[in-house]
């Protein structure tokens, strides 16, 4: 288990999975994330792939951070959450840029949560946090393993806390995650990365 407050400074990028229930998360999450955090949360959430994505245009009025779906060859930017659109996997590539893919689905799912935190780890390795929230499958699982493998830090929401806990108990079958928190906890531990000045009073506590 590490200390929260040794990740301060050594977080470079976030990468987030959810599915069943994961809107409702991320609405409790994203909002209550300080305006100061400057590593990007990259997100893939299990949508219908026949239709648009109309995540970015809800979230961005809710958060203090910049709200963007991610694009082919996109730069990654400092304190921005990007979505990944629907019907494509969302990799990290050198730049660090966003890759959109077209491959077979993963876990019935494109896009798939293994295959961005997988490319992520590549990318960021040990600068990583990679975090697995509410869902009915396990995808993500073996993302998690990857990101743990590669040194960074894990962090899955806290079974009893999800609306659907198969994702994280599947997550944490395969990894010892770091961190097993709920939603509020999680936002605090996040705003724990970001500079002393831009904090929230409210900080995470260890228990």
């Amino acid at each position: 288990m590490k200390d929260a407050e040794t990740l301060q400074g050594r977080i470079d990028a976030i990468v987030i999975g959810a599915s069943a229930g994961g809107v409702e998360a991320l609405s409790i999450l994203l909002p209550a994330l300080s305006a100061g955090l400057r590593a990007p949360l990259i997100i893939v959430l299990h949508l219908p792939r026949e239709r648009p994505s109309l995540l970015a245009g809800i979230f961005a009025p809710k958060c203090a951070l910049q709200v963007k779906e991610a694009e082919d060859k996109m730069r990654v930017e400092p304190g921005t959450v990007y979505f990944a659109p629907p019907d494509y996997h969302l990799l990290l590539d050198d730049g660090p840029q966003f890759a959109l893919s077209i491959d077979e689905l993963v876990h019935f799912s494109r896009p798939s949560i293994d295959v961005l935190f997988e490319s992520a780890a590549d990318i960021y390795a040990e600068r990583l946090m990679g975090i697995i929230l509410t869902g009915a499958n396990d995808d993500g699982a073996a993302g998690l393993a990857a990101v743990h493998r590669a040194g960074g830090v894990t962090l899955v929401q806290e079974p009893g806390s999800a609306q659907a806990p198969l994702m994280a108990l599947a997550a944490l079958k395969r990894t010892a995650a770091d961190f097993v928190l709920p939603l509020e906890e999680i936002a605090s531990l996040l705003n724990v990365l970001a500079p002393a000045e831009a904090k929230p009073k409210d900080t995470f506590r260890k228990r």
